[in-house]
């Protein structure tokens, strides 16, 4: 049996193999040695994909520390401990540290099990060192609440001295726009699951169409990490979530829809606080593998560029569900930096032609004025991008305070 038939067997995964010298291996030993041979001194990527995406994922903790890292896109590598920690630990305090001490205090509630008291308050250290470091080392992100949850599967699987570079890399270039100081490029991903179930369903988009998608900001913003209560589960799912760009996680859950649709359309589409409540709540058990099976098919159907409703071309360029695309795993943290920039200063524009057509309306005048000022704010937005907005908005804001005789 080779790679290819270990990695997709699943009816094999409980057999055994027999390798060229002769030994025996179980299945999944064959899978976790393949897996092991890609993450070689010229990772194959491509492969690594393949195992995170197929049945059982990359099968162990072992073995996810030597592929998370080149999934995220850098080498794992040795720390030299206290010179770094110390190097850290001096740096200014994030201005969301209390959250963190709060969060800290309510983690590994589910996992890990049979764990002393004494135990458990040496990993709720470890996070918080985790999570302390990565936001003092990079004190643009906001902190949101669930981030721990994703940092402590972190910390389980790859350990206190490596999970910092892994969440660091993870929350620039994966969950960036979880971390913004806007909660709107969240609910810019909630904002996909209409269209991808009016793609697939559209009777069940349009029975669900009078309830909101908040319901899924949860899961989303934790990459499930807050729902799912099974460390081996979530881990599984972390590999394929890893191993793709940042859309298929609300790909994922159009899925957990789509398989609930029966339930569904037996509430009332009048009845919006049901359907959000029973939304809200991931079924259990789930099967991870269908879902994970389902969601490939269903994005290679749907790929978000083909999505109904223009909803992909109303995304911002910035935003990791977009950088997430093609041959992302060549970013590094610096080009993270850059694209969090960039889409806090397409934030500042937005709010700023918020409230410049706000004061529009509220301080109506004889048309001429008016019309004045809709062209010159038409103008701004005809030329924005770049410096070139922050000029012609200049320019409006001036024309807009002299003719109400400022």
């Amino acid at each position: 049996m080779d790679c290819y038939e270990a990695a997709n067997n699943q009816s094999a995964i409980h057999r055994s193999t027999t390798r060229d010298d002769g030994e025996i291996l179980p299945v999944a030993g064959l899978k976790s040695a393949c897996i092991l041979n890609s993450c070689g001194e010229k990772p194959d990527i491509a492969a690594l994909v393949h195992f995170a995406t197929s049945t059982g994922g990359l099968v162990n903790d072992e073995v996810r520390r030597q592929a998370w890292p080149l999934l995220l896109g850098y080498m794992p590598y040795k720390k030299t401990g206290s010179t770094e920690s110390a190097r850290w630990q001096d740096l200014p305090r994030h201005k969301d540290e209390d959250q963190v001490r709060l969060d800290v205090d309510r983690s590994f509630i589910y996992y890990p099990k049979n764990q002393s008291e004494p135990q458990l308050d040496r990993r709720k250290r470890e996070l918080s060192a985790v999570i302390t470091q990565v936001l003092r080392e990079q004190p643009i992100l906001s902190y949101f609440q669930g981030f721990h949850d994703i940092a402590q599967v972190f910390l389980l699987v790859l350990g206190v001295d490596d999970a910092a570079a892994a969440v660091s890399q993870l929350s620039l270039l994966r969950i960036r726009d979880f971390m913004l100081p806007s909660l709107e490029p969240s609910i810019a991903h909630l904002h996909l699951l209409p269209s991808v179930l009016e793609a697939e369903c559209p009777k069940l988009r349009l029975h669900l169409s009078q309830t909101q998608p908040f319901f899924a900001l949860a899961a989303t913003l934790t990459l499930y990490a807050h729902d799912i209560q099974e460390y081996s589960d979530i881990a599984r799912l972390f590999d394929f979530f890893l191993a793709h760009g940042a859309v298929v996680s609300v790909y994922f859950f159009a899925i957990i829809i789509l398989s609930r649709s029966e339930e569904l359309f037996e509430i009332p589409a009048d009845e919006p606080e049901m359907l959000h409540s029973v939304l809200s709540k991931l079924p259990k058990p789930l099967d991870l593998e269908a879902l994970v099976a389902q969601t490939v098919s269903l994005y290679r159907k749907f790929p978000p560029e083909k999505l109904p409703f223009r909803a992909w071309a109303k995304i911002s360029p910035y935003s990791v569900l977009k950088t997430t695309t093609g041959d992302f795993r060549q970013q590094t943290l610096s080009d993270g930096v850059v694209y969090f920039d960039l889409q806090v200063a397409q934030l500042r524009r937005q709010e700023m032609r918020r409230k410049a057509m706000a004061t529009l309306w509220k301080r109506r005048e004889p048309a001429g004025r008016v019309a004045l000022a809709v062209l010159v704010g038409a103008v701004a937005i005809w030329l924005g991008k770049g410096g070139v907005e922050s000029y012609a908005a200049m320019v409006f804001r001036r024309l807009w305070e002299k003719g109400r005789g400022y």
